[in-house]
């Protein structure tokens, strides 16, 4: 069965920094692109960040760039999205993501919460 478990998030200080990590089983991993999403409750699931199979090609949306780092190690089965310069805006949870045929398939979520 296909599983997207995400871990690393947690409680921080603004300014702080979190590498969140999806580790993916049950697929062939290195055959897909993966993303990440986060969700504020009562708010639709914004996209993150999107890396290649290949993890040769990243895409942020703008308001994601600079902060944000997708990458994944295909040797793991694992996707991370590294967050620096965290603000309390950030707070919220964050799903990995990827679709296969015309599934997709979410991770359970990592609570991040950004508090001083």
């Amino acid at each position: 069965q296909v599983r997207l478990v995400e871990s690393g998030g947690g409680l921080v200080q603004p300014g702080g920094s979190l590498r969140l990590s999806c580790a993916a089983s049950g697929f062939t991993f290195s055959s897909y692109a993966m993303s990440w999403y986060r969700q504020v409750p009562g708010k639709e699931r914004d996209l993150v960040a999107t890396i290649s199979s290949d993890g040769g090609s990243t895409s942020l949306p703008a308001s994601a760039k600079g902060r944000f780092t997708i990458s994944r190690d295909n040797a793991k089965n694992t996707v991370y999205l590294q967050i620096d310069s965290l603000e309390p805006e950030d707070t919220a949870v964050y799903y990995c993501r990827f679709r296969r045929w015309g599934t997709i398939y979410w991770g359970q979520g990592t609570q991040v919460t950004v508090s001083s």
